[in-house]
């Protein structure tokens, strides 16, 4: 689309400029990271991060504000897996140029990850171009305006609680909050493993977060999520990943028939990393006929 095209949605879309403004960003950050530490360089660099960031929240505010785009991201958050512009102009009803755009907007504003990859698989000539492809981008900090600082307060919370059966009382918090989650998404049973676990990933996009399931092996599943809904809480306090794995653990129970959340054992990798998808490890333990647990 050229610059300054109005669309039939009556907006004028520059998407090179956000794309530019967005680079400049992680330049800046890059550039910050390699240079000399002293007071008279941190006291402009402070002043200077101060406007990206403000820049930042503005795009993101514009993202969730703005209904297109919000259509838009929850068409990438509903999805198991990453998306084009034909594939969101299809899905919106909008020409690809404009689908193209929304999409280049919310990468602007670090919700999307933008890559280019050849779909057919072909290589060498005659292969085409590589396709613009978008993702999920991992959530590591919650949006909110003004700011709530709920995590802040729940941290305060974790304070209050006795070192003694801590993670055994998080644990159960979360089972609790898993089954509030499965019960807001609508989440009925399946009988098997594949289809259980299908259904609570389903769930959580339903909800807004990407979830997919990537694995199942025996009584062992994979699950990435790249935006966990309680992400940001485990990365300003890591010792809530119990209150996170209890949260599986109860979407599994309502996901999936015969199965208790306390019978689940729950992993998750990557999650205090800020530039990968959060993977959930998923043991399972199903009850038998004769009303023991059995591995599945």
């Amino acid at each position: 689309m050229a610059d300054g095209i109005r669309t039939r949605d009556h907006r004028d879309h520059n998407p090179g400029l956000y794309q530019l403004s967005y680079r400049h960003r992680e330049a800046a950050y890059s550039v910050a990271s390699a240079l000399p530490d002293s007071p008279g360089v941190r006291a402009a660099l402070a002043g200077f991060l101060s406007t990206v960031n403000v820049s930042l929240v503005a795009d993101l505010l514009t993202a969730f504000s703005d209904p297109d785009l919000r259509e838009a991201l929850s068409l990438a958050r509903g999805r198991s897996s990453e998306l084009t512009a034909d594939d969101a102009a299809e899905a919106l009803g909008v020409h690809r140029n404009v689908a193209r755009a929304r999409l280049d907007r919310l990468a602007a504003a670090g919700l999307l990850d933008v890559s280019f990859e050849r779909r057919s698989g072909r290589t060498g000539p005659g292969a085409g171009r590589p396709a613009k492809v978008y993702r999920v981008a991992p959530e590591t900090s919650a949006v909110e305006f003004p700011p709530r600082r709920l995590t802040a307060l729940v941290a305060r919370l974790l304070d209050e609680l006795p070192e003694a059966g801590r993670a055994g009382v998080l644990r159960r918090v979360g089972e609790d909050f898993g089954r509030e989650l499965a019960d807001a998404a609508q989440l009925k049973p399946a009988a098997t493993v594949r289809s259980g676990l299908e259904r609570v990933c389903a769930a959580v996009r339903a909800l807004g977060f990407q979830a997919s399931l990537q694995e199942v092996t025996g009584n062992t599943a994979v699950i990435a999520t790249p935006t966990c809904p309680l992400r940001p809480l485990v990365l300003e306090r890591p010792e809530t990943v119990e209150i996170d794995r209890g949260m599986w653990a109860g979407l599994v129970e309502r996901g999936l028939r015969g199965v208790r959340a306390e019978s689940v054992s729950c992993e998750t990798a990557n999650c205090l990393d800020g530039h990968a998808s959060c993977e959930v490890v998923l043991r399972l333990q199903l009850a038998s006929a004769s009303g023991a647990t059995a591995s599945r």
